[in-house]
């Protein structure tokens, strides 16, 4: 069974060697499982909820995508595009909203944080709070359910809006669904083993703390903020702690097992924080130097990356526009051209289905039946005296001209030339009547080709 993965990068920063070991890395290493149906997008319409400079965007769009290819994302196996190239997921934002409890979102922790927040400095829960954060757990929604993702890599920060899409997508499904499950249902992937860094001063490797170690930007950059990671003041010589040191950590998230239990020994007998900076750049150039100069060729070309990228989005929309017209078809979005079609083709079926049974009753009389598509009897001649006298009645009936039915309590009659022809049998109620009469008349309807 293939499995659907979906990884979405908000495009506010530039890429730092967190965001690389964390999750560009991993998830360029699991595209390439043969059971794997990867989906990677830049989530620059996410990014409009965070940032309001139109030029850190769009430098954060190039540089993204320019880390995703130059680390190596084959983009002839997986799909890789712009969520801004892909109208049909904004179309089903809105889808979504109009079946996302208020509730739910209330329970959404970034907006429950902006709320307390303003609580404590004493000002309206709302302050600040646009509609783009409130509803954002619905975009993250609509950007899983849009491809019917069943697996979503997130950290432990954003499992409640992998279980949100879950509970909106059920509401859909049961809403228009009648039977059917349009979404599947998916899940959180947390890969236990992926490195969470920490940056210069300890902390968790982030742009917020300002203490990030640049992934592609020169050689000349790593090595300088490298130099500024935090160390104790053991002097050379000095057994170091490789276990409470955050340089072995970054060492070892980037070292095979031989070079790493080498750096610990070297730690352990004293190797100076110096020189064993200067192994850690050493250790990171080696294994980025190649893609380092591809980022700043894709870089250099942002016309090829656009091209890439537009390529993604069309592979994309072959996957969800066909889904969103199914969608607005469920919800009643429907074209009256299709309508009107269909109409037809339900009443050429009923009446090409409908059929005349002739037979000769037990005094000699000849008599017809009209029975509908579904075997049902709904109209019972008089008796002819002839068989030419029958049939002739019959053609009539089915020459398209106005019928002549006359209600008779829960029974009708139908008649030609001011003569009764047939009678239909008697029904529960006057409302079952008047729809064997419409079946009757959608039954005697000239097809037209």
């Amino acid at each position: 069974m293939t499995t659907r993965i979906l990884t979405g990068i908000t495009t506010t920063g530039t890429p730092h060697l967190g965001n690389y070991a964390g999750a560009i890395r991993p998830a360029i290493v699991a595209s390439r499982k043969s059971d794997a149906d990867s989906f990677y997008f830049l989530a620059d319409y996410h990014a409009l909820i965070k940032c309001d400079d139109p030029l850190r965007i769009q430098r954060s769009r190039l540089e993204i995508a320019a880390t995703w290819l130059a680390a190596g994302l084959d983009t002839d196996r997986v799909t890789f595009y712009r969520q801004s190239d892909i109208p049909e997921i904004t179309e089903l934002t809105w889808l979504l909203t109009c079946v996302a409890g208020k509730g739910l979102l209330n329970r959404a922790h970034a907006y429950k944080a902006s709320v307390d927040k303003n609580v404590e400095a004493g000002e309206d829960p709302d302050a600040g709070v646009t509609m783009g954060l409130f509803s954002y757990p619905v975009l993250m929604a609509a950007d899983i359910l849009m491809f019917n993702a069943h697996q979503v890599p997130v950290g432990r920060d954003q499992i409640q809006h992998v279980e949100m899409a879950r509970d909106i997508g059920q509401r859909f499904n049961h809403l228009f669904g009648n039977g059917r499950e349009f979404f599947v249902m998916p899940e959180a992937l947390i890969e236990e083993g992926v490195a969470t860094l920490p940056g210069l001063d300890g902390r968790k490797m982030s742009k917020s703390y300002d203490n990030t170690i640049p992934l592609f930007t020169s050689a000349k950059d790593m090595k300088d903020a490298i130099s500024r990671i935090v160390t104790d003041s053991r002097a050379p010589g000095e057994a170091k702690d490789p276990d409470t040191s955050h340089l072995f950590t970054l060492f070892q998230a980037f070292a095979t097992p031989a070079q790493e239990a080498e750096f610990r020994e070297a730690l352990l007998q004293g190797l100076g924080w110096g020189e064993a900076k200067s192994r850690l750049f050493t250790l990171l150039d080696t294994e980025l130097g190649e893609a380092r100069e591809k980022y700043h060729q894709f870089i250099a070309r942002p016309a090829d990356l656009e091209d890439i990228l537009l390529a993604g989005a069309a592979k994309a929309r072959k996957v969800a526009t066909p889904f969103l017209g199914e969608l607005r078809e469920a919800v009643g979005l429907r074209s009256f051209r299709e309508q009107a079609q269909a109409t037809t083709a339900t009443k050429k079926k009923a009446a090409k289905a409908a059929r005349f049974v002739s037979f000769r009753d037990e005094d000699g009389s000849f008599r017809f039946r009209l029975l509908g598509a579904d075997g049902e009897q709904l109209l019972l001649s008089r008796n002819f005296a002839d068989g030419k006298a029958a049939g002739q009645a019959s053609k009539q009936l089915q020459s398209g001209a106005a019928l002549d039915v006359r209600s008779e309590g829960n029974a009708f009659t139908v008649w030609l030339d001011d003569a009764c022809v047939g009678e239909s049998p008697a029904f529960a109620d006057a409302a079952t009547r008047d729809a064997a009469v419409e079946a009757l008349r959608l039954a005697l309807q000239p097809q037209q080709d």
